[in-house]
This record gives structure tokens, sequence and C-alpha cells, in this order.
């Protein structure tokens, strides 16, 4: 004689539900974190841009922020301005950086966000957007300075 196991799934539907909300939040916060490292390098005058949505693909990040600055000096400029951006508006800082004192390919680490921030040479070299070309990449738009047309 055989039973029949029943399971009981009044809860499921529930709480996955509640993950998806939780993941929703979760990626909402994350970009935020993202567009406000964006905001902060063009603040420096960063060129192109880029918010790559990496989450889906890769366990490093949520999203990957790229950025060009033209000079070593330049570089770190932008790398400063999300470092005390993040800290005064966001209360975070980077988990990890690299490559402050050269100039030439900065890397914060902020958990849900790593950002990229390159001389051309090595951005042309490493080619981040091409390497995960199958990602969203998400459109920035950069938020114009309060005073702007005053």
């Amino acid at each position: 004689m055989t039973e029949a196991l029943k399971l009981d799934t009044s809860g499921t539907t529930d709480a996955i539900a509640a993950d998806q909300t939780d993941e929703n939040q979760i990626d909402e916060k994350a970009l935020a974190l993202a567009t406000a490292i964006a905001n902060a390098a063009d603040d420096r005058k960063a060129e192109d841009i880029s918010i790559l949505q990496v989450g889906d693909a890769s366990y490093l990040a949520d999203y990957f922020v790229i950025a060009t600055g033209f000079t070593n000096i330049q570089v770190r400029a932008i790398a400063r301005s999300i470092e005390t951006t993040l800290e005064a508006d966001h209360g975070r800082s980077p988990l990890r950086t690299e490559g402050t004192e050269e100039g030439k390919w900065v890397i914060y680490d902020y958990g849900e966000v790593i950002v990229h921030i390159f001389q051309p040479r090595e951005r042309e070299y490493y080619d981040l957007e091409s390497f995960w070309g199958h990602v969203k990449r998400i459109e920035f738009v950069p938020i114009p300075p309060a005073n702007f047309g005053q």
C-alpha cells in the first residue's frame, strides 16, 4: 500500500512574491547608487559614461559603471568625486580600490556596483562593453546642476 505525499504549498506564492519585492527594492537601490556614481563622474567631466546591468550574468555586482578620463589627474579627480559624493550623500565607502596611484584604470568596488574609470587607451584595450555586450545597457542622462539655466 502506498501513501500519497501531500505538500503544503499554501504560503509558497506569498513567499515568492515577497522575495521578488525584496529583489526589486535591492535592484532599485543598486541602480540609484549606479546613477549617483555616474552623475559624480559626469561632475568631473568624465566622458562616455556607461551603466551595465551585469547582475543576471555575474555574481560580482549588479551594475558596472564605466567612464573615461583623459589624463591621470582627471581619472583621479573623477574617482575622488565619486568617493566623496557617495560618502556624503549615501554614507558609502568603497569596499576595495585599485589603480588610484597610477590613474590609468581605477576600480572602486561598492558591492552591488563596481566602477571602472579608464584612460582612453586602457578602455579600448580592455573593452568591457564588448565583453559584457550581452547584458542590458542602462541609458545614463546626466542631471544638470541646480543653477542650470539661471
